[in-house]
């Protein structure tokens, strides 16, 4: 029975790394294509390829970031609300050269990372790859948030406002209850950080006059 148990365990261990070595594969085919595609007609059409990245990738870029949704902790979500949500569900933000920068962006992080898991599956590494993999993202994390807010959602925000696509109109009665109940929650919690700073205190207090009196 213990025999059979290992070679089950083993198969499982085989059949997981075959799963992940896959699943990173064919996630660094799509952003390499994302990204050679893109870099492709930049060169070739130089900034009128900024205005028509959304149909061009926006297929591929679905896929990936579909099958992202794999992932045990996926720490995709606000590339999904970037994606699905603003880009789109929203003609007027898929011809903007937002586009484009956040595309690339995103393609030119993959490129590395899903390489680098890749090879993690089967015992492999590669130096150069592996300084790829954790010294890009320094620059290239903070300069995707400042894209995503700044000018993804910042320049979303008036079409949402006009259109009201998305937006859940509240009664004002709802609105005074929740706040009405915030501020008692606050206040709440001053009164009991007040009353543990005078607790600690007094027995801040009564130890040094015990000690003074020894």
């Amino acid at each position: 029975r213990r025999c059979r148990l290992v070679s089950w365990f083993s198969a499982y261990l085989g059949l997981k790394k075959g799963y992940l070595f896959m699943y990173n594969l064919v996630q660094f085919l799509g952003f390499s294509w994302i990204f050679v595609n893109m870099t492709v007609r930049l060169f070739i059409l130089g900034q009128d390829s900024f205005y028509d990245t959304f149909h061009t990738t926006a297929d591929m870029m679905y896929f990936c970031q579909m099958m992202a949704v794999l992932e045990v902790i996926n720490p995709l979500l606000g590339r999904n609300v970037i994606l699905f949500v603003i880009f789109g569900s929203l003609e007027e933000m898929q011809n903007q050269p937002a586009v484009f920068f956040v595309f690339y962006l995103w393609s030119s992080i993959e490129i590395f990372r899903y390489p680098f898991y890749m090879l993690a599956c089967i015992g492999t590494e590669w130096k150069l790859l592996t300084w790829l993999r954790y010294s890009l993202w320094i620059p290239l994390y903070p300069l995707g948030l400042y894209l995503k807010v700044t000018v993804a959602v910042i320049q979303s925000l008036p079409i949402f406002d006009e259109t009201r696509r998305f937006s859940l109109p509240l009664p004002a009665a709802l609105i005074y209850l929740v706040l009405m109940f915030w501020v008692r929650y606050t206040n709440i919690q001053r009164v009991g950080v007040k009353k543990k700073k005078k607790k600690h205190l007094q027995q801040l207090i009564i130890v040094l006059v015990y000690r003074i009196s020894e």
